[in-house]
């Protein structure tokens, strides 16, 4: 088993809350986890139909099965049994109780934040980091990377990431959909993911993206919040000071796993990558999901944003901490070029005081620093603290 970097923020806040919730996409390794780090407790996915029909029907009796708390997988399947581990571990209060896991994002944390606010700490795991994979193993080119992606059942079956990616698509993202919005016409949703997938590292225009794909502005609006809501796309929003600029306000969208993305422009093998016109782009949503990931490994807030004036000047992240900004540029070529600088000095420019980390990310092999910017070859993105 590949060891989980979010396995240490699990264990301290079981030793805090009586509850904690793991969210994040199906197959990201939630379920392994959780019964990796907390094998002592029994364990019911609620997933299975006759677990599910004991937890709904009579919850008050489940819960009696298990003093000593469990870990209760797909928790979204059996909302009403919220309200009943409130009560238990109202009465009890013991830390690391129950351990939650969910897949959709929107009906379970509708469920949580209504009956366990205050009472169950909240952590996000999505599919393998970069880091946690190839740690101390051989790297392979940045092509087999974004073809591969990171789902975890693709490197622990040794699957084809196209056959595995396709039936992730039909068997779990599809399900979702039918299970949130009523889409009659999946044929029409699947040209949707792949019309957003055509789009990773875009700033997304709404309209032109459900022109394209023939359905309205609020179809669109509403599909892409499912997408979001199952953690199959993140938009990073615009970043506002006041510049005295006339700065873009739509946010970009990257998706999670850049794999996935890959997938479903219809990359069928690595070679394909190594002159595609979105090779690009996938490089920046490669490296975008590994900062996430990284903040959200340490149980810490996204605060990804990206700055664009109207004239073109652009800085791919702005990083927000207590201390200032970090301001981020993304380059898939393997040569460091001056043009590679343009953004970050402008926008140290019209920022002198607020910036105080510039960071190139780029797909060469090593790391150094130049013109008073860290340069990062993608082998140490794991190392950056970003």
């Amino acid at each position: 088993m590949i060891k989980r970097d979010l396995e240490k923020s699990l264990r301290r806040l079981a030793g805090k809350y009586p509850v904690v919730t793991v969210t994040g996409p199906r197959q990201s390794g939630k379920t392994t986890l959780c019964r990796h780090v907390f094998a002592r407790k029994p364990y019911v996915s609620l997933e299975t139909p006759d677990a599910r029909r004991r937890a709904v029907s009579d919850p008050r009796r489940f819960l009696r099965e298990f003093p000593d708390g469990a870990v209760l997988d797909e928790i979204q399947r059996a909302p009403d049994l919220l309200s009943y581990i409130q009560t238990e571990v109202d009465e009890h209060g013991r830390p690391g109780t129950f351990i939650l896991t969910g897949s959709r994002q929107l009906a379970l944390m509708d469920s949580v934040s209504q009956s366990l606010a205050g009472r169950t700490a909240l952590v996000v795991l999505l599919p393998f980091s970069f880091g946690e994979l190839y740690g101390g193993r051989k790297i392979p080119s940045i092509e087999e990377i974004l073809y591969t992606g990171f789902y975890p059942r693709i490197f622990d079956r040794k699957l084809n990431p196209t056959e595995a990616l396709s039936f992730y698509m039909s068997t779990y993202v599809e399900r979702d959909v039918r299970s949130v919005l009523d889409v009659k016409d999946l044929s029409r949703f699947e040209i949707f993911v792949k019309s957003c997938a055509a789009r990773t590292g875009q700033i997304l225009n709404l309209s032109s993206l459900a022109a394209d794909c023939g359905i309205n502005h609020n179809t669109a609006r509403s599909w892409l919040s499912v997408l979001q809501a199952c953690y199959i796309v993140t938009l990073v929003p615009p970043h506002f000071r006041n510049f005295n600029k006339r700065l873009i306000k739509s946010p970009k969208l990257y998706f999670v796993d850049v794999g996935l993305a890959a997938y479903l422009i219809e990359i069928e093998n690595p070679r394909q990558l190594r002159r595609h016109p979105l090779r690009g782009a996938l490089f920046e949503t490669f490296v975008v999901s590994e900062i996430l990931k990284q903040r959200f490994n340490a149980v810490r807030s996204s605060h990804l944003y990206y700055f664009r004036d109207n004239i073109g000047n652009e800085i791919d992240l702005v990083l927000e901490s207590a201390g200032g900004v970090s301001a981020v540029e993304i380059k898939a070529g393997e040569t460091v070029a001056d043009d590679f600088f343009k953004g970050l000095r402008y926008y140290k420019k019209i920022n002198p005081s607020g910036t105080k980390r510039m960071a190139l990310i780029y797909g060469g092999r090593t790391s150094h620093k130049e013109k008073n910017v860290e340069v990062i070859s993608f082998r140490d993105l794991a190392a950056t603290g970003l």
